[in-house]
Formats: C-alpha cells, structure tokens, sequence
C-alpha cells in the first residue's frame, strides 16, 4: 500500500485484493501523535507558504478549455451555458472547474490523498433532509469527485469566498476575510477531526442545531428561516410548481429551453421505453430495501431539464413517478456523469478501481463524504450515456448570493461554515493528522490561502473578460436572456 513519510495511506484500502487486505487488518498502525509528527515533517519539503504562490503555466487557455468541454455537451444547450459563465466572474469560476483543474495541477502538494470534491466553491453547499428527516449542512454537488489532492479543494473554496465576496460588493479587506474565514476554520477543524475516533467522525454531521450553534446570535433568526424554507421544499412543492393536470393527471410543464419533453431519445426508442430500462438498471445500485420501496412507484412522466451552470448541456433529466395516488408524488432527477475535471491531471490512485461507469463514481464519492446521501442515490446507463440518480428536491436549500444582498459579515461566517464541512468531508476519506499536522496551530497556511485567492480572483477577472471578447468575437455561441441560474 503507498504510504507517505512512513504513514500507511488507507484511501479506498477496501479495493485492495483480498490478500493485501487481509494483512492491512493485522498491520500495526501509527497512532494520532506519529501521524501528526510526519504531517509537520512534510513542511520541510513543502513549506506551507509556498501555497499561497500562483502563476498560470504556459498552454493554459480558458476559452479553449470550455470549447474543448462543448463537444460533449448538447449543442443546443451550450449557448445557454456560456450565457450563465457571462453572468459575472463568480458565475465564470463556478462554470471554469475544468480551468482551475488545469490551473492547479503544476502547484506545490503534499501528496496526501483525499476524496475530493473537485469542484469545491461556496455555492456547493447546502441543507438537505438525512435519511432520518434531519437537516444537514455538507457538500451538495459531487459530478467532479475524484481521490485527489487536499489542498485543491481547499485552494478552490478559499479562491470561490474571495471572488463571491467581490460579487456581493465586498471590498479588499471583507474578500480577504472570506477566504481566510474558510481556510481557518477548515485547518481548525480537520485538528479537531484527527482527535476523534473513526466512528465518531463518520458519524459526524452539522446537523440544523449544530449548524445554529455555530452563528452568532445576530444571523441565527435569518438562518432559522432558511432552515424553515428548506423543510417546505418537498415533492409535493415540485409538484405544484412542475406540473399541471391534464386529464386529471400530472404533467410536467414544458418552458423552451430550460424544460423539455422529448418523445424519442437520441438513438430513437420511445422514451418511456427507454426509461424503463434505464431504471431496471439503476435499481441494481441500491440496496434492496431501497429497491423495494422504489419499485412501488410507477413512472408518470419526463423531461430534459438545464441545471446549474457548470453542468448546463450536459443530460440531465427529471423523472416523474406515483406511489399510492396523485398526491404521492417522487421527483427523481437523472444527472449526466462525465470523467472528473481532476482525471487529466492525476496519476490513477493505487487503491481506486477506476469505476466502468462515470455515475458510479460520483455516487461513490459521494457516499463516501457527504455521510449521510440521499436514500435514492444510484447510478445507471441510457443510449450509452453515464447517469447518477438522486432525489431532485427533498428539503434542499443553499445560499442565494446577490450583489448588495448580503452583508460580508454574515458571508464571512458562511465560509466558516464550508471549511468546516470541508473539513469532515476530507476527515472521512483521508488522513485528519497527517493533514492537521502539517497545517499546524499558526496561521502561516490560512495567509498563504489568503493570498492564492487573491491571485486567483484576479485571474478569474482575466479569464472572464477573456471569455467576454471571444463572445463578442462570435468564438463562443451564447444564448440570450439567460440568468444566472
């Protein structure tokens, strides 16, 4: 097994062969204390400093990059993307993960692996409802998953605060206060993570009340009110906003180009046909009393629809189904899974099987960090195309940002909030002390963070009006009167 410095690296040691397993059972392990002694030697040969510096290599050309992405994306629906990248540079980072991907990859790191989200930004995360009806504050989008370096989901959030904070009308000092905010409280709290059992982590979670705790008493009502907005958000709320009754039946209600019934798939079968296969292969992901309870409901209807901005023009579709009456609705939403942004970039991990279909690895991932995932999340194929699975609302909610609409102040307490998840997320799938060892108790890392993002925000501003002159120049198609989604 690789090992860093000495210390076993156990990442994804289940896929292992049998043999190797075995023996990793019996093998003795370094304690907390050693774990953190080789995190701290690692400083030697990369000092925490040194991640503070950025400088885009040569050959990096960000409207490239995203026309390269266009090939693989519906055609109609890429204007419709580039139109929300437009939107503002904060849309642009959210859209670029693929940029920043290769931006990323020459940097100074310590070798330590994590599963990474991939795609970290401070708009990735969210309340959404456990398994046991509890609302739960963690990561939220998981379509660029991959083992990978730490420090890239740490530079990428620390960069993402800093230029949501130029986007909601902060000044230097407050953008400066957001990333270090999400640096800080992720080194905080992945020291704190290295203390805690095995157990005791993968059971952690910011539930509502915890996530209440963490506020000061000024952001705490509005906070409870978007808690209280989230618990509303059900598939009967999906229901009444989708669809419309024909013939006494729901329907999803169409809205060219965003939300589009399609008879036919690309290959020619009738879509309800098709779909039908699709889910005989997906229930094959659960666990079968999840295949149980599905296998109760019947399909009803669907439709293509646009999500997000980074994955606008890749499929995406929503399913309609029926349990005991029309009254008992299931929105399932099928997502797209393409290669990660992160695989061009990474060597292939010694102890991850690369997954034969690119949903299974989200959802892998994403069982893996989130901790406590949607009871519907699988994976399946369709005409030859990769798909996760995953409720499409179910008491989801995230932070809505607006320029002048949110004080930098209550922004700044937000980030702390993403570093912590941040924090537990890398806790569950790698090394708390090695991580928390090398980060140490100063601050040397969170200024180094804080001067990445800064670096990056300005070239985020390049690449933006960059992305802007290849538009005006018609080297980009870009739809209009498309929000920012």
């Amino acid at each position: 097994m690789a090992r860093n410095n000495g210390v076993q690296a156990t990442l994804w040691s289940a896929t292992a062969p049998p043999e190797e397993l075995a023996e990793a059972f019996q093998a003795e392990r370094p304690g907390v204390e050693e774990r953190m002694a080789a995190g701290k030697a690692l400083r030697e040969r990369i000092p925490r400093a040194s991640h503070g510096a950025f400088e885009r290599r040569a050959g990096v050309d960000p409207v490239a990059i995203l026309r390269q992405q266009a090939v693989t994306r519906l055609p109609e629906l890429v204007p419709v993307r580039h139109a929300r990248m437009l939107q503002s540079p904060f849309a642009f980072l959210r859209g670029g993960a693929a940029i920043m991907a290769a931006d990323l990859a020459p940097g100074a790191t310590t070798g330590l692996q994590v599963q990474a989200c991939g795609d970290m930004h401070v708009a990735n995360f969210g309340v959404f409802a456990s398994a046991e009806r509890q609302l739960v504050f963690a990561i939220n989008d998981f379509d660029e998953t991959q083992p990978g370096p730490w420090e890239w989901d740490v530079k990428r959030l620390a960069a993402s605060a800093y230029v949501a904070s130029q986007y909601i009308g902060g000044d230097v000092a407050a953008c400066e206060t957001a990333a270090r905010a999400a640096a800080e409280s992720y080194r905080h709290r992945i020291r704190r993570y290295a203390d805690m059992g095995l157990l005791d982590t993968w059971y952690d979670t910011i539930d509502s009340q915890r996530l209440l705790d963490a506020l000061p008493t000024w952001l705490q009502p509005g906070a409870a009110a978007a808690l209280a907005k989230a618990r509303r958000r059900t598939h009967l709320q999906v229901l009444d906003k989708m669809t419309d009754l024909v013939d006494d039946q729901h329907r999803i209600v169409e809205q060219h180009p965003l939300i589009v019934r399609q008879t036919h798939t690309s290959q020619g079968r009738p879509i309800q046909e098709a779909l039908g296969m699709f889910l005989a292969g997906y229930l094959e992901s659960l666990a079968p009393d999840r295949r149980w309870l599905l296998s109760r409901y019947r399909v009803i209807d669907a439709a293509q629809k646009v999500v997000g901005v980074g994955s606008v023009g890749t499929r995406c579709w929503v399913m309609l189904l029926q349990g005991r009456d029309k009254d008992d609705p299931l929105f399932l939403q099928l997502k797209e899974a393409q290669a990660s942004v992160l695989s061009p970039h990474l060597p292939a991990h010694p102890q991850f099987d690369v997954p034969t279909n690119q949903g299974r690895r989200v959802v892998r991932g994403q069982r893996l960090i989130q901790g406590s995932p949607d009871i519907f999340l699988g994976w399946g194929r369709l005409d030859g195309v990769d798909y996760y699975v995953r409720q499409l609302r179910d008491m989801k909610g995230s932070i809505e940002l607006e320029p002048h609409g949110t004080p930098p102040s209550a922004f700044a307490e937000y980030c702390t909030l993403c570093g912590w998840a941040l924090a537990l997320a890398h806790a569950k799938s790698g090394d708390a002390a090695l991580i928390g060892g090398y980060l140490g108790k100063s601050d040397v890392f969170d200024d180094a963070m804080v001067r990445f993002a800064a670096a990056y925000a300005r070239q985020t501003r390049l690449d933006h009006d960059a992305f802007a002159a290849a538009a005006r120049e018609g080297l980009v198609g870009v739809a209009q009167g498309q929000d920012g989604g």
